[in-house]
């Protein structure tokens, strides 16, 4: 019983569905809730017997309105080591930076899915390490991507960006695989970008996040009166896609009834809404993303093989950021650059102490949660570059799964790994293919640069790349 009431939450919103929706989702996973619906009612609950027990607080920006920060300030006096997640309808960076510097530990902007606000709870209260939180601020950064602004010079993901640059000139659909967040969405748009689609419609729809039965009137639409509920027309993405791009994300957590209902639509080029009598042409460039391998799901019986087959006529994977260190330096003095450009940051530097340390954790979120620690480590550094000392939570759970390894033998220099997990050294080939990969990404691909900064000749460069395996990406 003890347990239990240590695990309470404090909802300060006076939204009635947001609250019993966020009660609900907080009770699945054994947390209890306590609603206020005022600034005054909170700081109040934070003295009585239940306050003392909170394990941390959601706060809707929307009850405080402009005083927001200044009620998080006074939440963190009264009680400092108590996490507060703070959910708004505003994307600003410069709101999200006076929020986590009055205290905040998570900044969310609605609407907010349930596992990512789910998942920002369990961070903020474990020392699990943030994830996806910042996401929608991170994006913003990257607006207007293109395949030169995505930094890497790792095999795989050279590999996976030559497919997609091929492939953005045609029509077919393309099946991008790999990891939750690790380049996806940023990929999709940069193959829409280069295509000849690039003025018309560019759409997403995540089928993780949308409810099941909302999937097919999200997808085709729906005619009025088509079922309870549907008081008007509504038009279905692909039919506002026409001539454009749709790109459907976690396509493997599909429904099987929707499986079929998308085969139809790809095999036959045209969209019929709920309750239409008939169908309509469309031309519309189809790009799935899956944070697993289809081709593993239709084995299982899963996933319908003809739908397989007809969404992957171009086929890519992403590697994760722990299959691609050597370009973590690279990644992060971009973001870092991305960063200093919002309101309320300025550029920083970053030693290669930060980078060594950056490197040696496995990036469970990758790319995404790179750029969501950057961004909360450049919110509160106080000096002109990262150093190690910003990412005290990172640097815990390093020391922890190096405990945990042979002698704890974690060594790294500026992003490159010297010594295998049983701490022996690893190849001088091996290294050194990682030190021409980074060096290509730290110079953007620039190869007479990076030949000079390595002290070597052009035409001696181009036999390394090729004798190591690398992809040529000048």
């Amino acid at each position: 019983m003890v347990e239990i009431e240590q695990r309470l939450v404090m909802l300060i919103d006076d939204e009635p569905a947001q609250c019993r929706l966020i009660t609900a989702l907080a009770a699945r996973e054994g947390w209890r809730t306590i609603v206020v619906k005022d600034a005054d009612s909170a700081i109040a609950t934070l003295g009585t017997r239940q306050g003392m027990l909170l394990s941390a607080i959601i706060l809707d920006q929307w009850v405080p309105g402009d005083d927001a920060c200044d009620l998080i300030a006074e939440l963190k006096s009264r009680r400092p080591a108590l996490p507060i997640l703070m959910l708004t309808t505003s994307a600003s960076p410069l709101l999200a930076v006076e929020a986590m510097r009055a205290g905040a530990t998570d900044y969310l902007v609605k609407p907010v899915a349930p596992d990512r606000l789910m998942q920002a709870l369990r961070a903020a209260t474990t020392r699990e390490a943030p994830l996806a939180e910042l996401q929608p601020l991170t994006e913003k950064m990257s607006a207007n991507p293109d395949f030169e602004s995505m930094v890497g010079a790792s095999s795989g993901f050279r590999t996976a960006l030559a497919i997609a640059a091929k492939a953005a000139r045609g029509h077919t659909p393309v099946l991008i695989e790999g990891e939750s967040g690790s380049g996806k969405e940023m990929l999709t748009r940069a193959i829409h970008a280069a295509s000849m689609r690039a003025k018309l419609p560019l759409r997403m729809i995540n089928v993780g996040t949308t409810p099941p039965n909302s999937i097919e009137s999200a997808l085709f639409g729906h005619e009025k009166g088509a079922f309870p509920g549907a008081f008007d027309r509504q038009i279905g993405a692909i039919q506002h896609c026409d001539g454009g791009t749709l790109m459907l994300d976690e396509v493997d957590r599909l429904p099987e009834s929707m499986q079929h209902r998308l085969l139809e639509a790809l095999t036959r080029g045209d969209c019929r809404p709920i309750g239409a009598r008939h169908s309509f042409r469309v031309d519309v460039r189809y790009i799935f993303a899956a944070n697993f391998a289809l081709k593993d799901l239709v084995e299982e019986g899963h996933f319908l093989p003809d739908l397989y087959q007809a969404m992957s006529a171009v086929a890519l994977t992403l590697p994760p950021l722990r299959e691609r260190t050597g370009d973590i330096a690279a990644l992060a003095r971009h973001f870092l650059g991305k960063i200093g450009e919002q309101p309320g940051l300025r550029p920083l530097g970053i030693t290669d102490g930060a980078l060594a340390l950056l490197a040696a954790y496995d990036w469970p979120g990758n790319v995404r949660q790179l750029q969501a620690v950057l961004f909360r480590a450049a919110v509160f550094c106080d000096s002109d570059a990262l150093t190690s000392d910003d990412f005290p939570q990172l640097a815990d759970m390093v020391s922890q799964g190096a405990a945990a390894g042979v002698n704890g033998h974690v060594q790294e220099s500026a992003g490159i790994t010297l010594f295998t997990p049983d701490g022996n050294l690893r190849p001088l080939e091996q290294i050194e293919g990682d030190v021409i990969r980074l060096a290509i990404g730290h110079y953007r691909g620039r190869m007479t640069e990076v030949a000079r900064r390595l002290g070597i000749g052009r035409s001696t460069l181009y036999r390394k790349l090729s004798d190591l395996g690398i992809d040529n990406v000048a």
